[in-house]
């Protein structure tokens, strides 16, 4: 006879690892969603797509693409209290294959750790280029070098990204309350105080309204079926769903925790992240006389420029990079949990042989992404690097296939009256009239603005 899996009242859930706090619910999921995106990435679409005219269509996309798929990933995860995997197996009708969507997500979260960890390689060495100076300069043609010197060589990108694999798994090996949960409690307030201090600093700046303008000035006219592409694609990739990150944290939950308030709580504070990133950076940038860019070039090529150009400016530089390396570990703690958790799931093994072999894995295949501004620059799959190659198939293809499925679990399979169950906490919470909106919106309309960003960003239009 073949080995069933055991449903969520037969596993020993009591003994199980999570979150211990509300507080610690929050930070973690927090440090999930904030990201190096937040830094660079939102600020600048925001200020080049119409400012606090974008800020409306954001949020207006948020709350229909990416919240709810949030909600509905911690949902499953709380109510079977497992990795991705399993949480789809016990949770789907006995036989069908729903569990090949947590699969993909999986996938998905493995291959973004491997180009991402490499992005938070270059931003732990800018640390310590801050602190010895050897990017205080106020010529972009010396920081382009100096970046360039970076990425262009392979010994220094491999020891950097796996220092970092190292670090995050380092934490992960300390477990969910002790090391995920205690970790992110001390960095996302850390974090807030950072952005404030550079934040205080940019606004003294003379010219800094310009920087201000270009963030928060209202041009309507911008708003077009771009900008509203743009907006439905950072809101769904934002919140780091569909790669079973939500999944794999809702599983930690905290069986009275208020599912709704708290996923609520998290994009608010994910939005003020981005908007104080947005006022220490960009008034800066405008106050001394440069261009705003979007990516690297504006992380690592323009903001060591500005700095360099401000009086004290070497000293904020250093906490620049500081706070930049907190948004990346909280991310990462995310990401690498998701496979850590379903190898240890799904195959028995303790947690620490579990994330010391997706180390293993992460820093081998990582490596490719490492090398592709080197020796495997030439290196070509799909006409792509391998950096290139995991980001396209990873946020292009993996990542909305799994959010449009899993809309389509819950909204079609699963039903209402188990949502309504489970977000309710059974019945505690007297919040109905939400849940069949959000239902509602996660049956017809979620799944079908993501297909729309699917096929945009396969460039079907």
């Amino acid at each position: 006879m073949g080995r069933t899996s055991p449903t969520p009242t037969e596993r020993p859930v009591a003994t199980r690892d999570g979150f211990t706090s509300s507080f610690g619910v929050l930070a973690a999921t927090l440090g999930s969603a904030v990201g190096l995106g937040n830094i660079w990435k939102f600020p600048y679409l925001t200020g080049t797509n119409g400012g606090a005219g974008f800020l409306v269509v954001y949020l207006l996309a948020t709350l229909l693409v990416g919240l709810p798929v949030m909600i509905a990933e911690i949902m499953l995860g709380r109510k079977a209290k497992a990795d991705p995997v399993t949480a789809m197996r016990e949770l789907a009708p006995k036989g069908q294959p729903w569990w090949l969507v947590s699969a993909a997500g999986v996938l998905a979260a493995f291959l973004i750790m491997a180009f991402y960890s490499e992005v938070a390689a270059w931003v732990f060495a800018y640390v310590f280029k801050a602190i010895d100076g050897a990017i205080l300069s106020s010529d972009p043609k010396v920081t382009t070098a100096a970046f360039k010197a970076l990425v262009g060589d392979p010994v220094q990108s491999l020891l950097w990204q796996w220092l970092v694999l190292l670090l995050i798994g380092g934490i992960l090996l300390m477990g969910v309350a002790k090391g995920i949960e205690a970790v992110t409690k001390k960095l996302m307030p850390l974090l807030f105080v950072l952005l404030l201090v550079i934040c205080v600093r940019s606004l003294m700046l003379p010219g800094a309204s310009q920087g201000l303008a270009f963030l928060f000035a209202p041009d309507f006219s911008k708003i077009n079926a771009s900008v509203l592409l743009v907006a439905m694609g950072l809101a769904f990739f934002k919140l780091s769903i569909g790669m079973g990150t939500m999944m794999t944290y809702g599983s930690y939950f905290r069986d009275d925790q208020n599912i709704p308030a708290t996923t609520l709580r998290v994009m608010g504070a994910d939005l003020f992240v981005s908007m104080l990133a947005g006022i220490a950076i960009f008034p800066a940038v405008f106050a001394f006389g440069f261009e705003p860019a979007a990516g690297p070039s504006l992380v690592f090529i323009t903001i060591p420029a500005v700095f360099a150009s401000m009086p004290f400016g070497h000293l904020f530089m250093i906490v620049f990079f500081v706070l930049t390396s907190i948004a990346a570990i909280g991310a990462m703690l995310s990401i690498l949990e998701v496979p850590v958790a379903v190898v240890s799931g799904r195959f028995g093994l303790s947690r620490k042989l579990a994330t010391l072999l997706n180390l293993v894995v992460l820093a081998a295949v990582g490596a490719t992404c490492a090398l592709s501004s080197s020796l495997l620059a030439n290196v070509k799959v799909l006409g792509r690097t391998f950096f290139d190659l995991f980001d396209f198939l990873s946020s292009s293809l993996l990542m909305p296939v799994g959010g449009i499925v899993l809309c389509i679990f819950v909204g079609w399979v699963w039903g209402y009256d188990r949502l309504r169950d489970t977000l309710s906490n059974g019945g505690v919470l007297h919040n109905e009239g939400v849940l069949r909106v959000l239902f509602f919106v996660i049956r017809f309309i979620s799944p079908v603005l993501i297909l729309v960003v699917m096929l945009n960003g396969l460039g079907v239009f």
